[in-house]
């Protein structure tokens, strides 16, 4: 008898029954719905976390199960944040506009309106023209859809170039890494469109919707964020749990082997790099607006590599270490860089966490590289091989090969 995809993959119910639960749990504690016991700021920073637990999904997907050393994932994730945030910020500010003009003598004319608000828009890097990279910016259906297309049309492109020419390892690593540097420094200029180093701001202000207070907005996105999180745990579990997971389990162990037996490894690989990157996309365009303002540092380099440090240290080739990892080193970060952590003095020199805390998370990435390769998500791996024994003798995890792996379950 066939089993359901849920019945195969129990942990699938868990999560999202988990998920569901802290959820409702925000909302009941929160100021928009509930008693009032966590800040507004506090959901958001939850709602942006749930944001790069789905981020990390997409990296372990291309890394983890996949072998794809990415360092560009994030540029994909601020991509998603720049289309959303112009539709916000083109809105809010024609809805400005459109008030300050109503008063006037002569009602304005269109290329009044579209002049008052490129001038409120660009005004900043000196100039009141439209860039043609807005020319979708007055409609939110082109701009979610530009969220799934930029993305991924991005990662077609470029994964199609590396990957048929065969670049694999820290090489490709590093052409990912100079993919999202040269998208950096193309930003930061102000003849890119977005507004060069200012970014997009105001985008927490959403248009038509000045009466609603933050406090319910931020429940909004976090409900989005988490069913976007749910979204995509039951998307990235369905694609590694059949013969596709098997075949990129794989190309991750012996790409060579996997391409003797007929496979195209090109292909598996294009996919799975185009998916996750509109993952990332999606998750970006939840994300930025939340923070409010997006800007070319987002897109650094150093944020791909804090996001490989994520799914590291949760244990790669696990989708709930992936989420684990994010969130315990997200919320971490905003705990020690906020000033919120106690410094410690000792006597001949006081530890700052706000200036301490990178070097903490490096350290403890080399750590858990040395001594813990499964990352957090190991230790539930113990707990499950506790309560059900594992009695086929194969050692199962994401180093192992994947057809061992097939044969111990079957």
């Amino acid at each position: 008898m066939r089993q359901s995809f849920i019945a195969k993959n129990p942990s699938v119910l868990v999560f999202l029954a988990c998920l569901a639960l802290f959820t409702l749990t925000v909302t009941v504690l929160a100021e928009g719905f509930g008693i009032g016991v966590i800040s507004t700021s506090f959901v958001k920073t939850l709602g942006k976390t749930l944001c790069l637990c789905l981020v990390a999904i997409a990296m372990d997907l291309v890394w983890g199960y996949c072998g794809i050393l990415s360092l560009g994932h994030f540029a994909f994730f601020g991509l998603g944040g720049y289309m959303i945030g112009m539709w916000l910020m083109y809105e809010r500010t024609r809805l400005i506009v459109a008030d300050s003009l109503a008063a006037a003598q002569l009602p304005p004319t269109p290329q009044e309106i579209s002049g008052a608000i490129g001038s409120q828009i660009f005004g900043v890097v000196g100039s009141s023209d439209f860039p043609f990279v807005w020319g979708f910016a007055h409609s939110l259906t082109l701009q979610l859809m530009l969220v799934v297309l930029v993305p991924g049309l991005l990662a077609l492109v470029f994964g199609w170039l590396a990957f048929r020419s065969r670049v694999t390892g820290v090489y490709l690593s590093i052409l990912t890494q100079a993919m999202t540097l040269a998208l950096a420094l193309y930003l930061f200029q102000n003849e890119s469109g977005l507004r060069g180093n200012n970014g997009l701001s105001g985008l927490q202000n959403l248009p038509g919707l000045d009466a609603v207070p933050q406090s319910i907005i931020s429940i909004w996105f976090l409900w989005g964020s988490a069913l976007a999180l749910g979204l995509g745990y039951m998307l990235g579990a369905w694609v590694v749990s059949g013969k596709f997971g098997n075949v990129i389990k794989g190309i991750r162990d012996d790409e060579a082997r996997v391409r003797f037996l007929g496979y195209s490894v090109e292909s598996y690989k294009l996919f799975i790099f185009t998916l996750t990157a509109i993952i990332a996309g999606i998750a970006g365009a939840l994300y930025y607006p939340q923070a409010g303002i997006i800007n070319p540092g987002e897109i650094a380099p150093i944020a791909s590599i804090y996001l490989a440090v994520w799914v590291a240290i949760g244990g790669r080739g696990r989708l709930y270490g992936a989420v684990i990892g994010a969130a315990v080193v997200s919320l971490l970060s905003t705990w020690f860089t906020g000033g919120q952590a106690p410094d410690i003095p000792l006597g001949f020199y006081t530890i700052s966490w706000v200036d301490w805390w990178q070097v903490l998370l490096g350290l403890s990435f080399v750590l858990v590289t040395l001594f813990a390769p499964k990352g957090i998500g190991g230790l539930f791996d113990l707990i499950a091989h506790r309560i059900s024994p594992n009695r086929h003798g194969a050692d199962l995890g994401p180093d192992m090969g994947a057809f061992r792996e097939k044969e111990a379950t079957e």
